[in-house]
């Protein structure tokens, strides 16, 4: 696993999080970064939101995009980013979005990673490339 990508994921991740979070309250939000390569991504991905929620709330069955916490929002938002504009293997993508949620996200349960997992899923196969 590239240690960097790792990090430039959790920056991102923490970004988008951060966003949600001010988009919810009606506030301005001016990001911060320690990486510059995440800023540029981050500002693609503001810029297709629309179409990534779009995408994403095709595939929530029973459920809907708003009801997600803001958190497994950002990390479901920055893997389906990853599939739309990267040449990366759709399993990595996924796998790295799990891990996430594994150390971000999950509750006593352990249910939200097989969520995250299951929706990255669907989605990957409606996916070209």
């Amino acid at each position: 696993m590239n240690e960097h990508k790792r990090e430039l994921r959790i920056e991102l991740m923490n970004t988008l999080y951060q966003y949600d979070l001010y988009q919810s309250d009606k506030l301005p939000f001016i990001p911060y970064f320690e990486m510059e390569e995440a800023s540029v991504i981050y500002h693609d991905i503001v810029l297709m939101v629309k179409t990534i929620d779009d995408i994403i709330e095709k595939h929530l069955f029973e459920y809907s995009l708003y009801r997600l916490a803001f958190l497994d929002r950002a990390i479901i938002r920055l893997a389906v980013y990853e599939m739309l504009k990267t040449d990366l293997a759709k399993e990595i993508i996924i796998n790295e979005a799990v891990e996430l949620t594994k150390i971000y996200s999950n509750l006593d349960d352990e249910k939200q990673h097989k969520f995250t997992n299951r929706v990255l899923d669907n989605i990957a196969k409606t996916i070209k490339g």
